[in-house]
């Protein structure tokens, strides 16, 4: 008896162990699930936003069917736009990306170019190459390109504002809205520090120390990466919204805004009065708007938007099929992009990461920014780096019916005798004042996810090339510089030298003239890239008014960066968030007076 009872509590000890193995291995998964859960949906923590949902979600809890405004865009304008009509106002905010929030490589400074190179289906930044030949990125998640930026915060010119219309008060009231919340001023890195003290040398005086101001000379801008290394976005904006008037669902892709007949007037007018949007799995949904349907879907998206619900060029609507709702022949035109040429500059050692802190604002129409710390090891080097590797950018030289994978793959074989220090240090970056050169923006079918095909037309005017030969003589004076000689390799290598491996790192699909890079034209020229300052497409008083309402239809505004005909400050970012904000205030103000509250 005694040993029947010894195997039966042996038995019963090793049903406990089971039960507590399943137990631990059922409370592991769902702690794995609920950590996946939480960083594909957006979750920080815990909820960012109790008002924050997937699209997906909608089949079983679905939305109110009307509400006061509608915003298609939760991106650098939608959100302080949504965050501002929400305290009056019910708000649906709709955003075809997804959250920043548990997403390392959004949110850490360190992962930047990780997040710009990442080409999966849902990635936060949706490549496109403009019909020049320029490799570009259009966010794709809450708060737009603030989320995938290189953080720099500055504001816009006196002049601009007044060239814009704008209400001087009521944007000194706006920037430091933003300010207060997500902008930072930054801890100056080594690089950033040779590099102000190399302007200043070659005389882009005076020095104007830290400031958020756009004034002539060298400065330390702002940053909206903190002291730790986290991004905040425009995204963040939206803890001032109120959360009982404010939906915002991400993965909600609109396809077209609805319109219906409204007399104003002795006229029929088309009348903005919803949207139809679909989730991930392709269910669609329509909402209504009692009062306006606000598009802040950037200048790639807004313009896009307008010619498939039927505003646009007309024989660009007949072309796809579009029911007419209004003939406008300034839709996708104006587009801009403020080019930018980079140079690298090799170092002694590797230097400490830094984005952009320091400024030059010539006043030859160029300004010189820089970056540090991107140099990989010697075995990234020889590595593919998929579409944005210089393998790809290194076909360009090569006549297109001879393109292949062999020709990418010799390329790669060749990159190896590449100066290590071609990859390794710091870089110096010119862009232009503007610009002056103008394209245009096109459908390449009727389903919005289909990109549209933008033309920016580098260079295309004189000034505008002129403006980078002198940004590039700025350069060469900062590398000749006594303070960058900390840096450099003494001088074991000439501007020459560094010219040419610019031109052979660059990457676009110009075709080159790798053996002239004595031509500062040329050089421009082949080595051009962005730095994702496009704009226009649905400028100021060409499609929108002066209070951003698309004219000739009634309940339909544009708000965000298409609208400008011109890139405001160093940075457009502040800018673009301060307008969301100024737009909302204005609105606000104009319905309600002295008890909007804001």
């Amino acid at each position: 008896m005694p040993a029947i009872g010894c195997c039966a509590c042996l038995r019963n000890v090793s049903m406990a162990f089971a039960i507590a193995r399943f137990q631990m291995a059922l409370l592991l998964k769902i702690l794995l699930f609920w950590s996946v859960f939480k960083a594909s949906e957006g979750y920080h923590g815990d909820l960012k936003y109790s008002f924050m949902r997937p699209a997906t979600s909608l089949a079983y809890t679905p939305l109110n069917r009307t509400y006061d405004y509608i915003i298609v865009g939760g991106g650098t304008a939608g959100c302080p736009l949504a965050a501002t009509l929400s305290r009056n106002f019910s708000v649906l905010l709709l955003e075809r990306g997804g959250s920043p929030y548990g997403d390392l490589n959004v949110s850490r400074m360190e992962n930047f170019h990780i997040c710009l190179t990442n080409t999966v289906p849902r990635a936060p930044a949706e490549v496109f190459v403009s019909t020049d030949g320029v490799i570009n990125s259009r966010a794709r998640v809450l708060g737009g390109g603030s989320s995938i930026n290189a953080g720099f915060y500055t504001r816009a010119s006196p002049n601009y504002v007044k060239r814009a219309g704008w209400d001087g008060a009521l944007v000194n009231e706006s920037y430091p809205w933003i300010e207060r919340q997500i902008v930072y001023q930054p801890k100056l890195a080594p690089w950033q520090a040779a590099v102000r003290d190399g302007l200043l040398e070659a005389g882009v005086s005076p020095f104007n120390g830290f400031t958020f101001d756009h004034v002539f000379g060298t400065k330390v801008g702002g940053t909206i990466f903190d002291r730790q290394g986290f991004r905040h976005t425009a995204a963040d904006l939206l803890q001032s919204a109120d959360p009982e008037n404010v939906e915002v669902i991400i993965r909600a892709t609109v396809q077209k805004v609805l319109f219906r007949s409204h007399i104003a007037g002795k006229k029929k007018k088309p009348r903005a009065v919803g949207v139809i949007f679909r989730d991930e799995e392709a269910r669609e949904y329509e909402v209504q708007a009692k009062e306006e349907v606000i598009v802040t879907a950037g200048a790639i998206g807004s313009p896009q938007l307008l010619m498939l619900s039927g505003i646009g060029p007309e024989r660009e609507l007949k072309k796809w099929k579009i029911p007419v709702v209004l003939k406008q022949e300034q839709v996708g035109q104006g587009m801009s992009d403020n080019p930018m040429n980079a140079i690298y500059i090799p170092t002694k050692k590797p230097v400490v990461q830094s984005l952009i802190q320091t400024v030059g604002i010539t006043k030859l129409g160029s300004f010189v920014e820089a970056s540090s710390g991107f140099g990989g090891t010697e075995n990234s080097i020889h590595c593919h780096h998929g579409i944005l590797s210089a393998e790809i950018g290194q076909l360009s030289t090569i006549p297109p019916k001879k393109r292949s994978l062999d020709a990418i793959e010799e390329y790669r074989r060749n990159k190896r005798d590449f100066p290590k220090e071609t990859f390794m240090g710091g870089f110096l970056l010119e862009k232009i004042v503007g610009p002056l050169s103008k394209g245009h923006l096109s459908l390449n079918g009727t389903d919005v996810d289909k990109l549209p095909a933008v033309t920016f037309n580098y260079f295309q005017h004189p000034r505008d090339l002129q403006r980078c030969v002198n940004g590039i003589r700025t350069i060469e004076r900062i590398v000749k510089s006594k303070r960058f000689a900390d840096f450099t390799q003494d001088n074991e290598y000439t501007i020459q030298m560094i010219l040419n491996m610019s031109v052979k790192a660059n990457i676009n699909f110009i075709p080159k003239n790798t053996n002239d890079t004595t031509s500062l034209e040329q050089f421009c020229r082949d080595t051009v890239l962005t730095i994702w300052h496009y704009h226009g497409g649905c400028q100021m008083n060409k499609v929108v008014d002066k209070n951003y309402r698309v004219m000739g239809v009634e309940g339909l505004r544009v708000v965000d960066g298409s609208t400008f005909h011109s890139s405001p400050g160093t940075n457009p970012q502040a800018t673009v968030m301060m307008l969301g904000r100024y737009v909302g205030v204005k609105m606000l103000r104009e319905r309600l007076g002295g008890s909007a509250g804001v």
